[in-house]
């Protein structure tokens, strides 16, 4: 039994706290003392709740039940083998008691020995009537062991003997979509709907399956019956602006989106979608002013700086995109995207340092793009830095191998340093792959592509 402090059966647990602050030893029987221990385990009151144990025993010393509260703390805290231990004892005394069982499988789940937990409470399972919780352990051990098709199996079990055991239902999904069987999952789900009509979290679950296929009217239609099943459903409704953006009836999508902020505290997910519903029909005033209010409902949402930085970005707005940017990156400092976008707002502001500093960082985090490489290459060109653009360009080619662009940089750059015959081998390579890239000389090497054996070399019929 749970007390509750606005109920009459909190008797007992009133009793007991205020024994603890008189220190006048009261008796309870050990039922009592069950349901004082449940309340402080739910509660996440270790200390009370290994006080009531200790209190409990001593007045009960033979109870079975109150000793397995005290293997439950011991695993709790990892006392593993004066757990395993009491469990011997107790299974000795009880070998028909399914919780000796239960924990001694938790045990084994710890030491990940999850074969041997499953083992145990298939045995535990021939004991008792109430086969649900075990068949949903049984499911989770099947998780941890990464046997999604028996796990599912036992998820479907459970969900079987309770139809409204919403965890096994979405663990159910999770195996389907862990095994890549998304028209499995929709025919169960359609099969299980037959059933039970009015379940929300069965069609909320059957549209996420046919967005993962992309059928976005079907999907739209499992999130209306999700709706028509619960009007207070705030994820069937986030889901059904999703599709509605998909299907670009951003209206509709905006209209969705406001529902939820109705019906619940204001989402910076929500929020962000109507900005960016805002953004696409061409109401740029809303638009920003819903990236400001999913920025000030969680500053912490980098996607929310990022809407507003591009913004700013395509309006020309540079120096307001480059602060924005500046806190995107300051929440997510590893995300290469972000990085990215620095830079080119840098680059536009003429920020050179900055910018090539950015695109440094880009590639650090693993951004091997070419457009990045010759980006930065041209910079430290453009910074006076020839030695740090050859270092870049000759990384650069060990990624893209005979690729013409990156030959005419390393050729220009060499016979600025007056190294021709390195600058002779990789303008020869360039001129090999793609004449067309010569022009590259012109623009970022005027001085080298005037050289009398540049030209010959470019132009060797004249």
């Amino acid at each position: 039994m749970e007390f509750s402090r606005d109920d009459n059966n909190n008797l007992p647990l009133t009793k007991f706290e205020s024994m603890l602050k008189t220190n006048h030893v009261l008796f309870f029987d050990s039922e009592e003392f069950e349901n004082i221990i449940h309340h402080y385990l739910n509660q996440g009151k270790i200390a009370l709740a290994k006080k009531a144990i200790k209190l409990g025993l001593d007045q009960h010393p033979t109870s079975i039940n109150l000793r397995l509260f005290k293997v439950e703390i011991h695993v709790f805290e990892d006392k593993l083998v004066e757990a395993d231990e009491l469990l011997n004892e107790l299974h000795s005394l009880d070998p028909t008691n399914e919780e000796i069982y239960i924990q001694k499988a938790n045990i084994f789940s710890k030491k990940d020995d999850h074969e041997k937990a499953i083992e145990v409470l298939k045995k535990a399972l021939q004991l008792t009537d109430d086969i649900v919780d075990l068949y949903s352990l049984i499911g989770m051990e099947y998780l941890f062991l990464d046997k999604f098709e028996e796990a599912k199996m036992y998820f479907m079990k459970c969900l079987e003997s309770d139809i409204e055991d919403y965890s096994a239902l979405y663990n159910i999904i999770y195996c389907f979509e862990f095994l890549d069987q998304t028209e499995d999952a929709i025919a169960y789900l359609n099969i299980f709907l037959d059933k039970n009509p009015y379940c929300e979290v069965a069609w909320h679950q059957l549209g996420k399956q046919y967005c993962i296929l992309k059928d976005y009217k079907k999907a739209l239609t499992a999130f209306d019956f999700a709706v028509i099943s619960d009007d207070t459903f705030v994820g069937a409704y986030l889901e059904r602006g999703k599709v509605l953006e998909q299907l670009k009836q951003f209206e509709e999508a905006i209209e969705n989106y406001t529902i939820t902020l109705k019906l619940d505290d204001p989402t910076s997910f929500a929020l962000l979608r109507i900005g960016k519903c805002y953004e696409k029909l061409g109401n740029h005033d809303l638009a920003l002013q819903y990236y400001d209010r999913t920025v000030h409902e969680d500053p912490l949402l980098d996607k929310g700086w990022i809407a507003i930085t591009k913004f700013h970005n395509k309006k020309g707005n540079y120096q307001k995109a480059l602060y924005y940017i500046k806190k995107a990156i300051n929440i997510d400092a590893e995300n290469v995207h972000y990085w990215k976008l620095y830079s080119q707002i840098n680059h536009r502001l003429k920020f050179f340092e900055e910018a090539e500093s950015g695109y440094k960082k880009t590639l650090e985090l693993g951004n091997y793009e070419l457009n990045t490489w010759l980006s930065r290459g041209d910079l430290l060109i453009k910074l006076g830095e020839p030695e740090a653009a050859i270092y870049n360009f000759e990384q650069a080619i060990e990624f893209y191998p005979e690729n013409a662009e990156i030959e005419y940089r390393l050729a220009g750059l060499y016979f600025l340093l007056n190294e021709s015959d390195k600058g002779t081998f990789h303008l020869k390579n360039g001129m090999k792959q793609n004449i067309d890239y010569a022009f590259i000389l012109d623009e970022l090497f005027p001085k080298v592509s005037n050289r009398v054996q540049v030209k010959n070399l470019l132009n060797p019929n004249l």
